[in-house]
């Protein structure tokens, strides 16, 4: 019996990991909120953009090495953090985080992971040892809850243990409409654990959330009733911008990320207040569901910036062009999330090493096919859209 052949897409990656994954599980990670419509346009929104492409050109030897903070990762690729890798399959973060070191490419690890933030960090460490080369830096993803006070312990455990960014996600001030969730909810099962969390256990609860509570709430009075018995475990909805980043300034000194960036107006306000870089995401279309896609975001975003500081893309980057298309918007970086989850499920630490390694090889030939020898070399100039009256190509 042979078999079966290696998926050659992420494509293929994510119906192998369908296959293989219970439905609920599968559902939870590739559901959006509501109808799916901000889900479904991060992904179709890369089609409106065309390569431009260039000919006569030296592209015997492809560069996809991208320099962040002073490291230099093999791909201007990171992976995105996502909850509860676990469930996906293998060792869940772990396999994550070998496969990423392994190759060189940045980890930011999810507050609500299945492994702790001080294993990950073994494990990158075990791999630089073994490979003799230094692999790029791990972050940590966090939520503020109303009680801000209940975020400080990770993020010293974050500290200690050598992460290099704190990643605070912002677009989140409720849960956006999951009907998967709602549905049918995830719960842990024997012997899987939050280790990050607050209170970590090896007992899992049947019990949701608080914030998934409030998703359920059904009306306004059930709702309200939730929040005045648990507002400090709730993720916070009274950030502002000046009390946020002074609280974060005041209790650590790793770099601070700001993820759920969608507009021109808070790109600026990252940049004024303070925040080392900004991803711009709508949370993989689980929050907003009536909202564009990341990357028609992102040239607003890059021209409120201004090069002052680091600006990373995530959502719908599905291939190599897609990465191309982001970078030549003024991208520094893509984060991808849902895709390693598929890598993970197929096949352990090696499916999301086949995940970057489709993804290496389809930005390098789209590099060289483009004309284009450098990652730096990518600019506005190589994309464009079909003009208006329907015919030809408009730049940018």
């Amino acid at each position: 019996m042979t078999s079966p052949s290696p998926p050659l897409t992420l494509y293929e990656v994510e119906l192998a990991a369908k296959a293989r994954l219970p439905k609920h599980i599968y559902d939870f990670y590739a559901s959006g909120s509501d109808d799916g419509e901000a889900l479904r346009r991060n992904v179709e929104a890369f089609d409106r953009l065309l390569i431009r492409p260039r000919v006569l050109v030296d592209v015997s030897r492809v560069d996809t090495t991208r320099q962040l903070f002073g490291w230099s990762s093999s791909l201007p690729i990171s992976i995105a953090p996502s909850a509860m890798q676990k469930l996906a399959g293998g060792d869940g973060e772990l396999d994550v985080a070998r496969a990423a070191a392994s190759l060189g490419v940045q980890v930011t690890l999810s507050s609500q992971s299945t492994s702790s933030l001080e294993d990950v960090q073994a494990v990158r460490r075990q791999v630089m040892d073994e490979s003799g080369h230094e692999a790029p830096p791990l972050w940590m993803q966090l939520y503020l809850y109303e009680d801000v006070q209940k975020s400080i312990n990770l993020i010293r455990r974050a500290e200690a243990a050598s992460y290099e960014a704190l990643v605070l996600t912002v677009d989140t001030p409720v849960l956006g409409n999951r009907l998967a969730e709602r549905r049918t909810a995830v719960v842990l099962p024997p012997g899987m654990s939050l280790p990050n969390t607050d209170a970590p256990t090896t007992s899992p609860s049947k019990l949701p959330s608080v914030n998934r509570l409030l998703m359920n709430a059904r009306t306004a009075t059930e709702a309200a009733d939730l929040l005045a018995r648990s507002g400090s475990k709730m993720h916070s909805s009274s950030l502002t911008w000046a009390k946020t980043m002074k609280f974060l300034r005041g209790v650590t000194k790793m770099r601070i990320v700001l993820k759920g960036i969608m507009t021109a107006e808070d790109a600026a306000l990252a940049v004024e207040h303070g925040a080392d870089a900004i991803i711009v995401s709508n949370h993989g279309g689980r929050q907003l569901s009536s909202t564009y896609a990341t990357i028609e975001a992102l040239p607003e975003v890059v021209a409120a910036v201004k090069g002052r500081v680091p600006v990373i893309l995530d959502g719908g980057v599905r291939t190599g062009a897609d990465v191309f298309k982001a970078l030549a918007l003024g991208a520094d970086f893509v984060s991808v999330g849902r895709p390693a989850l598929w890598g993970l499920a197929h096949n352990g630490q090696s499916g999301v090493e086949d995940v970057l390694n489709i993804l290496e090889r389809e930005l390098s030939r789209t590099m060289a096919l483009a004309g284009v020898a450098r990652v730096s070399d990518i600019n506005r100039d190589r994309v464009g859209v079909v003009s208006r009256d329907g015919f030809g190509i408009a730049k940018l």
